[in-house]
């Protein structure tokens, strides 16, 4: 069952590795004169979405871009419901839009892995099209013999892409860093943001906000990222203690439909919100994730259709919790003191076998393989052996009405660790997602 689904995410990585609806120009405040930008654009990879440009965006509003400025350029990356051509016009689009909206002339584009194919086939299929892109930043991905279409044009490369280089362009080299990390690190960011505006930032953290922000996103089909449509989504405020939800109403509720867009809603950066994605006669699919730091466009509620895709691999019970973890940026297994950690309920989960640096983890399912209630994470369950950037281990968490099944993450190079706390639900009923941000701020 999951052999064409890992076939087509396969042949995608081996190449390489909805629109927001519109808002009035009063919305979309243009940054001081002194401090002249250019609306940005991110193109995703294969698997991708634009989640992984998130806390890339949050830094460049935390250095004067407006949020509405920034955007993702989301496609499917398996081919399987749009074509190239496809998403090169609905690139014209978007950028169309983002011109007339803002006033600006051009625009800056980053693209990743895959991604990186999808635009330098753009900027080389038409003057017009590279006539309306400024700079060009390639993360990790394809090489060139030029910039493409003579667009201005920065390389960042990782690990494993020592030699790789675009001729003529300004090639960076951060051989440390993972694939997907060369999207989501401050070092990335400092090197694109200089590129954009000849300056430094003048930070590379995600600052905090004062006050309420907005927050919006969208439900979508992985890895196709077709927008969930029919399901209802909940947001609550929950207790970061157990995850478990405060007040009885939700701060906000949503019928999805088209694209999966939803929000914005108001949220509070030192809260922590579930997602309940409620599919019609289905189980209900909760996301959970650390409080948001400041306003976020960009989230991404990653799903499956119930008994579908990567949901049909998962085994589930009354018994036991079904558990998605997710994190952009690898998960090095396998580095020792030099890699990450990762616990569920005090048992570790991030070991060799299931996520070696080689594989380029930034995904995990954790479910009782077999239903038998006992745990063996020392290998990588068969289903998602193959897949690229996924991996799947086996860990017995017991379902409980009121028990709560703790995560704690420790990033490489970070002495505080991440902590996610979420209700121990029944996988028979709910499924659960957790996203670790792939950034630990600094203490003030």
């Amino acid at each position: 069952m999951l052999r064409p689904l890992a076939t087509a995410l396969a042949t995608a990585a081996l190449m390489l590795t909805g629109l927001t609806a519109p808002t009035s120009a009063a919305s979309h405040p243009r940054p001081s004169p002194q401090e002249e930008r250019r609306p940005i654009v991110f193109v995703h990879g294969s698997s991708g979405s634009g989640s992984q440009f998130e806390s890339q965006a949050q830094r460049y509003a935390s250095n004067g871009y407006p949020v509405s400025w920034i955007e993702a350029h989301e496609y499917d990356s398996t081919f399987a419901t749009n074509s190239l051509a496809d998403v090169h016009a609905a690139l014209d689009a978007r950028i169309d839009a983002l011109r007339e909206r803002t006033g600006a002339e051009q625009v800056d584009v980053l693209a990743h892995s895959l991604g990186t194919y999808v635009l330098q086939r753009y900027l080389t299929s038409s003057p017009e099209r590279a006539a309306e892109v400024a700079h060009y930043v390639n993360l990790d991905g394809a090489p060139a013999t030029e910039p493409p279409g003579g667009v201005e044009t920065l390389a960042v490369w990782g690990e494993n892409n020592a030699a790789a280089e675009i001729t003529g362009a300004r090639n960076v080299h951060l051989d440390d860093q993972g694939h997907t990390e060369t999207v989501t690190s401050p070092e990335s960011f400092t090197e694109a943001y200089t590129f954009f505006t000849d300056k430094a930032p003048r930070t590379t953290e995600v600052v905090r906000a004062s006050g309420r922000i907005d927050v919006s996103g969208r439900a979508v089909l992985f890895p196709s990222n077709v927008g969930v449509d029919g399901a209802t989504l909940e947001v609550h405020r929950v207790s970061t203690h157990s995850g478990r939800r405060i007040g009885r109403r939700p701060v906000a509720t949503y019928q999805l439909s088209g694209d999966g867009s939803f929000g914005p809603f108001k949220a509070s950066p030192t809260a922590s919100y579930e997602f309940a994605l409620i599919w019609p006669g289905g189980p209900t699919h909760h996301f959970y994730r650390q409080p948001f730091r400041r306003s976020d466009s960009l989230v991404r509620l990653l799903a499956s259709t119930p008994g579908t895709g990567l949901d049909a691999a998962t085994e589930k019970s009354d018994a036991h919790v079904n558990l998605t973890v997710n994190r952009n940026k690898e998960w090095w297994g396998d580095q020792g003191e030099a890699g990450d950690t990762l616990t569920i309920s005090g048992q570790n989960v991030l070991t060799p076998a299931v996520a070696p640096r080689k594989r380029r983890i930034i995904g995990m399912f954790a479910f009782d393989a077999g239903t038998d209630k006992v745990s063996a994470t020392n290998a990588v369950l068969p289903a998602f052996a193959s897949l690229p950037f996924i991996t799947g281990t086996d860990v017995y968490l017991p379902a409980s009405e009121r028990g709560t099944v703790r995560l704690v993450a420790k990033a490489r190079g970070e002495r505080r660790p991440q902590v996610i706390n979420v209700p121990a639900l029944p996988s028979s009923e709910h499924r659960i997602s957790v996203q670790f941000d792939d950034f630990v701020p600094r203490l003030r």
